[in-house]
């Protein structure tokens, strides 16, 4: 698809509309992230021309943010969450002290584990056509630069139906116990109340569930991935995905 079909079609939406924005608001990242090359120049990144785009994929809290920052600051590439381009409800838990949300506690109070995990995926197969878009425009036009896409959005099925050619992709994983530690220490699960360790169980069972879910698929698929955890840091895994940019 071209360029501006890309931008046509992401455009026909008031959603499209926001996207847009953001595109541009990448584009100007990229040609900053110009004047940061030398970076990957001083650690002699020689990544293949083709790639235009990376994608790390995971369940939250596997790390994919850290990770994908630093690539991004170390190759001089832009950067994009997919939880920038649409909403849902969020984490459980108090954030600056504020109360959760009434509709996030509603909604981790009144779906099972099991629609939990089918409302995020349907979310992100929205979310996904937007995600699918940038990268055709990144891809086709070599003047936006090269970006990198993290986010739970990057489902190991629709990566591998989209089958771009100038594109890498990863998922981070963990074991269950991996996830329960992060998302404890995050929500200070100790130090809330019963009702709020409810949802914040909810949450964590979710979130092991959508990553037992996609390593079923990345195995199917034949996609690669990394196992994240206290013996492997964000570093490392940055530089395993360096090389396989590299290779």
């Amino acid at each position: 698809m071209k360029p501006d079909r890309c931008l046509r079609s992401v455009a026909d939406s008031a959603r499209g509309r926001a996207v847009m924005g953001l595109v541009w608001c990448l584009a100007r990242t990229a040609a900053a992230a110009c004047a940061k090359r030398y970076t990957a120049e001083k650690f002699m990144i020689k990544v293949k021309d083709n790639v235009r785009v990376f994608l790390i994929g995971g369940s939250s809290h596997s790390g994919k943010s850290t990770v994908a920052k630093t690539m991004a600051n170390k190759m001089g590439w832009s950067f994009l969450s997919t939880d920038s381009l649409a909403r849902h409800p969020g984490r459980p838990w108090r954030k600056n002290s504020k109360d959760i949300p009434k509709h996030v506690v509603e909604h981790y109070l009144t779906l099972s584990v099991d629609e939990l995990f089918e409302d995020v995926l349907s979310h992100y197969r929205r979310v996904w056509s937007n995600v699918e878009a940038i990268i055709s425009m990144y891809t086709n036009d070599p003047s936006y630069g090269r970006l990198i896409i993290e986010g739970s959005a990057i489902w190991p099925e629709f990566v591998a139906d989209h089958i771009a050619p100038n594109t890498r992709s990863i998922w981070l994983t963990a074991e269950n116990d991996q996830f329960q530690e992060r998302i404890y220490q995050e929500s200070n699960f100790e130090r809330v109340s019963d009702s709020e360790k409810y949802l914040i169980e909810k949450f964590l069972k979710r979130t092991q569930l959508f990553n037992e879910k996609m390593m079923v698929v990345v195995i199917q698929r034949n996609l690669m991935s990394i196992e994240v955890d206290d013996t492997i840091s964000s570093d490392d895994v940055s530089e395993i995905c360096l090389k396989m940019l590299m290779s």
